[in-house]
């Protein structure tokens, strides 16, 4: 409805965007409508239309903690957008937001007020004259309510409606109205007047061209629509909670706790799907993190409940049932999305087992040293480290009789906070510092004949220092040269930039480094004037790098065969995670859960070398992106398409979307070979492989390094083999013999010690300290003494090259008294300044402190008394 009233108000109607910000380093995730178009508010892009609505997926996390606790938190949600970029203002927003809420909706406009910004007499007047709306239903509130700004860019004052809920949901204090913090008034759109550039200090300027920045939240316009409580009770959400309580055996409504886990368990599993349906991966940084954060909230909750098995993928499907007509992206990445959070969830349910076995240890420590209290620290350390929040680890101690230090874990978790905040760098409207290349005018642009061309002949249509905008560039001087038509290739897709020179007739000469992908279809290339002048107007020819550009394109088709030959071997949920391709080499980023055996990658290689001897033609087509999804064609997460896509396929083989370069037939590849295959995060995959004249440089390497290895082997490379077998071999004998030796030293060291024998408590112990004896024959020879001495404890410490080792041994017999070589070593290791740890039978620890030796003997024997008992 939202999108089809504005789109007969002249608007351009989009489709969500990623979660996934492009080119915005100011937010880790999507959190609102308008995030997606703020190039397009500062003028740093041309919109396609000046009038664009959306229904945008968002998330926000500032208010996790509350999320569950209360039925108005979330973390997921959709938002209803229309925007006018320099098109319509106020007057037009405001008559609009009350047509399609009276009259396309049907919602009963005595329930409705409209609030403005304290000082924003305009939107008064709108709202009073235009719209007929009595004065005492305009609430004007002050700059924290009313006015939007973020860091410096643009910003200005909003109007918001409020819809009255009724009495039943209000708080029943006299005077209760618009602004009060209870559920009756329900803000359900929000007006952005977009009208000043602030620098973020409080100084505003006029824009020239004002913008409207609509937001309404489609979860809460359905709360009261279908009049019910919450966004849990509007019916998709509702069935979705409904398929928690099937899981978790019980009933909504019925136990507040288990309201709790069931509210926070539907919003974070509807965030999590739509997460990884845009390739968010779990790590242990940024939007991975929130992901893993998010779904490791949902499996602990899921355990509360009762709910023992993992379930999370299976509710997921549930999300994908409700949510795939609005967004079919769910069901193309089903299987993955499912792969993804089983994965994740097996996981936290070891690591989880992990908390509580450190959780158990606490515990014993406690116990033994007669305490009550956990400290702050080591309840932030369970939270932080194996995803414990403090009400789990409360619940666990409190049924052993232990309090938490709450305060230490909320200074421990603001200090945390600090850090982070700290952490980041200040950010402007992007989060990052404006460039010279956003001062270009941005009805600029550049067009790529680069598919059809080495070289053309173009015009310089701007020129540019690191900082400026300028008319000319000289003789040694660096800068960009921006051109109306370019063969020079732009680094994107994971393919690296052309290189290679511009000349004017004059015969000016620069050098191009590097060619940059600029916003609104620019393409400058950045270099250095090696010879001549270059002016604004000259006429130029560029000429790219050819060697280079095939070298690189053979490496970025094999890219797609291998996708393809991956996709073959493992299964569909492989998606492309990233890739680089120059002219040296490939890297190919994957989604998959284990790595690839040696079987599966000769699979994979022979696949694709099979679709190089096939000499498959490769084809390019452009045609629209709906179009591209029926024939198949492979598109990359998080990547933004517009509304034309170019098709690359190689035969009837592989078909991907792809903007890059490529050969005209896979024989061009030549050859291709995997050189390793390793874990890049969880989930995550990465190939390094080489073809053509890439692969002929590294087996020539190779065969150098196999002749110098031959050679220092005193062989032949085709004896090298029997050479190293002989050369072990013989090491083994010489091993062995240097063996006997430090034994032999080590006894002499040690001399005839029974003599030194003590008994505390009844208990033999003999402490010894020798000289230059390592680890392994400190072992050995406490192995022989314990046989000696019979039931005991030993201890023995050694300098080696000015550090430390320490062993302690305790026979059964006396461990059944209390003796514990763990306990022992890690009470004397603090005197030689080392640490260490062990079993109750034999452990051992290192040092830097030589001089400490004869203390931790000492020590010893007082450690041993106490434990005795």
């Amino acid at each position: 409805m939202f999108l089809d009233f504005f789109e007969s108000k002249g608007h351009l109607c989009k489709s969500s965007y990623s979660l996934v910000p492009h080119n915005d380093n100011s937010v880790l995730l999507i959190p609102a409508g308008m995030a997606p178009l703020k190039p397009y508010f500062t003028g740093q892009e041309i919109p396609p239309r000046t009038r664009m609505a959306t229904c945008q997926k968002c998330i926000r996390t500032g208010d996790i903690e509350n999320v569950g606790k209360t039925a108005r938190h979330g973390t997921f949600f959709e938002m209803l957008g229309n925007f006018s970029f320099g098109d319509y203002f106020k007057k037009e927003a405001i008559a609009w937001s009350w047509e399609f809420l009276t009259e396309v909706v049907g919602l009963d406009p005595n329930r409705l007020y409209p609030s403005i910004y304290e000082d924003d007499d305009e939107a008064f007047e709108i709202w009073n004259k235009q719209q007929g709306i009595p004065a005492e239903r305009i609430f004007r509130f002050g700059k924290e309510d009313n006015f939007w700004e973020h860091g410096a860019g643009p910003c200005g004052p909003c109007s918001e409606i409020y819809y009255d809920r009724g009495e039943a949901y209000g708080c029943g204090k006299p005077g209760c109205t618009v602004g009060c913090d209870c559920d009756r008034y329900m803000e359900i759109w929000n007006n952005v007047f977009t009208q000043f550039d602030g620098n973020g200090k409080g100084n505003y300027v006029e824009l020239s061209h004002k913008n409207i920045d609509t937001g309404m939240g489609l979860e809460r316009l359905a709360v009261v629509v279908q009049d019910v409580d919450s966004i849990f009770n509007v019916d998709t959400i509702r069935a979705l909670l409904d398929e928690v309580c099937r899981l978790a055996g019980t009933t909504y409504n019925a136990d507040h706790e288990k309201d709790v886990s069931l509210r926070l368990i539907t919003d974070h599993i509807r965030s999590v799907t739509f997460m990884v349906s845009d390739g968010i991966m779990p790590s242990n940084e940024g939007r991975g993190y929130v992901l893993r954060r998010l779904l490791r909230r949902a499996a602990r909750h899921g355990r509360m409940l009762g709910i023992e098995n993992k379930f999370l993928a299976d509710l997921s499907k549930k999300v994908i049932e409700v949510s795939r007509d609005g967004y079919p992206e769910l069901d193309e990445k089903a299987e993955f999305i499912y792969r993804v959070i089983n994965q994740e969830e097996e996981n936290f349910n070891k690591t989880i087992d992990q908390g509580l076995s450190i959780l158990a240890d606490m515990e014993q420590k406690l116990a033994d040293a007669g305490e009550k209290t956990l400290s702050g620290e080591d309840a932030f350390k369970l939270y932080d480290t194996y995803g414990f929040p403090l009400d789990l680890t409360k619940e666990i101690m409190m049924e052993k009789g232990f309090d938490i230090d709450e305060d230490g874990f909320n200074t421990a978790m603001e200090n945390q906070r600090n850090l982070a905040r700290g952490a980041r760098k200040p950010s402007n409207y992007m989060g990052a510092d404006v460039t010279v290349y956003q001062s270009i005018d941005p009805s600029i642009t550049s067009k790529f004949v680069g598919y059809e061309k080495s070289r053309c002949d173009s015009k310089i249509i701007v020129l540019t220092t690191k900082t400026e905008i300028v008319e000319a560039l000289t003789d040694g001087q660096g800068g960009t040269i921006l051109t109306e038509e370019t063969p020079f290739y732009a680094t994107s897709g994971g393919q690296v930039a052309d290189t290679g020179v511009i000349r004017n007739a004059d015969g000016g000469v620069f050098v191009v480094n590097e060619t940059l992908k600029l916003q609104g279809g620019r393409i400058g290339h950045r270099g250095k004037v090696v010879s001549g002048m270059f002016y604004v107007g000259d006429a130029v020819t560029l000429e790219i790098n050819e060697e280079q550009r095939a070298a690189t394109a053979r490496n970025h088709s094999a890219t797609h065969l291998l996708q393809k030959a991956l996709r073959t071997v493992l299964g569909t949920h492989v998606e492309q995670a990233g890739s680089y391709n120059d002219k040296d080499r490939l890297r190919f980023d994957f989604t998959h859960f284990s790595a690839l055996s040696a079987e599966e990658l000769k699979k994979v290689e022979d696949i694709v070398n099979e679709e190089i001897r096939a000499a498959l033609p490769v084809v390019t087509k452009v045609m629209s992106l709906d179009e591209a999804k029926k024939l198949g064609a492979m598109a990359l997460f998080g990547e933004k398409y517009g509304d034309a896509v170019r098709v690359v396929s190689m035969g009837d083989f592989s078909t991907e979307l792809c903007g890059g370069t490529h050969v005209a037939n896979t024989e061009n590849i030549g050859c291709f070979k995997i050189l390793s295959e390793t874990g890049v995060a969880a989930g995550v995959r990465r190939i390094e492989a080489l073809t053509s004249t890439g692969l002929l440089a590294y087996y020539a390497e190779m065969e150098k390094e196999f002749h110098a290895a031959a050679a220092a082997a005193k062989s032949t490379p085709a004896n090298l083999e029997a050479r190293i077998h002989q050369m072990q071999e013989e090491m083994k004998v010489l091993q062995s013999e240097n063996e006997k030796l430090k034994d032999k030293l080590a006894k002499g060291s040690l001399g005839d010690v029974m003599n030194q024998v003590k008994e505390i408590k009844g208990v033999k112990t003999l402490a010894v300290k020798l000289s230059d004896v390592d680890m392994n024959e400190l072992r050995n020879l406490g192995d022989q003494l314990k046989e000696k001495l019979g039931e005991g404890v030993i201890v023995l410490a050694s300098e080696l090259n000015g550090k430390v080792n320490l062993i302690t041994m305790a026979t059964d017999g006396v461990q059944k008294l209390g003796a514990h070589a763990g306990n022992l070593i890690k009470a004397i290791a603090s005197e030689v300044g080392g640490g260490g740890g062990g079993r109750p039978g034999m452990a051992q620890a290192g040092g830097k402190n030589p001089a400490g030796i004869d203390n931790a003997l000492e020590k010893a024997a007082k450690v041993i008394e106490e434990q005795i008992h």
